[in-house]
């Protein structure tokens, strides 16, 4: 009996000097030396200095909001921050509309991935065909029976947005433009494109050609940083080919030095587009606009939309995706922390000059996490604050599977877990 009680008297022993670490020991404990911490005193201008005689008063500062952005005359846009995708500001950002001759960012985005995978060269002469020849609208004005470089047609698809060339290159890649056309869907699949269908290479109009204009920010992402060597044409102002000069249909090119690129679009179905793309300090920014009533509408609308993503927004990427940011403490479990972060990067956009006062905590996150645990389960969120304000949040969530444990660690976390709750 003298034994059975000192066997008590150490298991309670143990048991209370466990749960004493367990309650010294952070509940979150955080790995994130990049953060800046929440401070702790309310009124940093009030503290003492060795000279200071009356404290400095506290100041509310201002909270700088975002305004709307400008109303326009248009179908949809989007203006997007090329470097994270994330949307500024968007309206009607997914409603399928005919994408005209912006379908040409595709067609040029193809014959890119054909010439980086090696299986054709921009020194490569394209035979003319008759179908190519006589394709209607706009033209480099290639002559049926000739061949012509690729450098050349890259460049008539581009800055003259030559239908022509469309159909010789997509016969030159493809073998025929419907199986071109394949290409370009499986293309739009990879980068995303999640409400878009091709028919063609030259956005000549069909009832089952259409996109939108999240997705061809999309697109204009994958030009610019994916075939930086063939973007540089985008902002290319004329081009001569068989003796006739013509100029690129981007206003924008001549009217804002910042702007480089993308491309104009326009049929009686589509209206007037322009996907156009700019780059002010360190800061690149997507415009789409769709179905504007005309030409010089394109190109206002479009500027203010650039003036308004640069004037009102500085992105960052807070954290990558996959990334350990914290561990939580999980009960029963194999493993009794389990590390979390963010699915998808936490981006964070603020008006310029303000990204340095902005704060990040943790939140919601559940005081009595008990396994089993699958990789992916939300278990919280990150917040990001300014001025005392939420202004981002996403979700955080396990960044691997955390299993029932064995039935000792079962029954000690049982043990620690009454204590813990009482």
């Amino acid at each position: 009996m003298a034994n059975l009680t000192r066997l008590s008297v150490i298991f309670a022993s143990l048991t209370l000097s466990a749960i004493a670490q367990a309650d010294n020991a952070p509940a979150v404990p955080v790995n994130t030396p990049h953060i800046a911490a929440l401070a702790n005193n309310p009124n940093p201008s009030a503290i003492a200095t060795p000279d200071a005689k009356v404290a400095a008063p506290k100041i509310a500062m201002p909270v700088v909001t975002v305004p709307p952005p400008p109303a326009l005359d248009v179908k949809s846009y989007v203006i997007m921050d090329a470097a994270t995708g994330k949307i500024l500001a968007a309206y009607n950002p997914d409603l399928q509309l005919p994408p005209a001759s912006l379908t040409k960012m595709m067609t040029s985005y193809v014959i890119s991935m054909a010439i980086k995978d090696g299986k054709i060269h921009m020194t490569d002469l394209v035979p003319i065909s008759e179908k190519a020849w006589r394709t209607g609208g706009s033209k480099m004005f290639v002559k049926v029976g000739t061949q012509v470089p690729v450098k050349d047609l890259m460049q008539g698809i581009i800055v003259d947005s030559g239908n022509d060339a469309c159909v010789a290159m997509a016969e030159y890649v493809a073998g025929s433009e419907d199986a071109f056309a394949n290409l370009m869907n499986q293309a739009g699949a990879a980068l995303g494109m999640k409400n878009t269908h091709f028919v063609d290479s030259t956005g000549l109009p069909d009832p089952a050609h259409h996109s939108t204009a999240h997705d061809l920010a999309q697109l204009a992402r994958g030009l610019v940083y994916s075939f930086p060597e063939d973007y540089q044409w985008y902002s290319q102002k004329w081009f001569t080919y068989n003796g006739i000069r013509q100029p690129n249909r981007n206003r924008l090119l001549w009217r804002d030095p910042s702007v480089d690129g993308i491309k104009t679009g326009h049929t009686d179905e589509a209206g007037f587009c322009l996907v156009s793309s700019a780059k002010r300090n360190n800061l690149r920014l997507i415009a789409v606009v769709m179905g504007a009533p005309t030409d010089a509408a394109r190109a206002d609308d479009s500027q203010k939309l650039l003036d308004y993503g640069f004037r009102f927004f500085d992105t960052h990427v807070v954290y990558q995706a996959n990334t350990k940011l914290t561990q939580i403490r999980v009960w029963h479990g194999q493993d009794k922390m389990l590390d979390v972060g963010v699915s998808e990067p936490f981006i964070v956009s603020v008006i310029p000059g303000q990204f340095n006062q902005v704060q990040y905590q943790f939140a919601n996150m559940p005081k009595d996490l008990q396994a089993p645990i699958q990789k992916g389960t939300t278990v919280g969120e990150v917040q990001a604050l300014l001025n005392g304000k939420v202004i981002e949040t996403a979700p955080l969530v396990a960044l691997s599977d955390d299993p029932v444990g064995n039935l000792f660690s079962r029954l000690w976390d049982h043990v620690l877990h009454w204590f813990h709750r009482s």
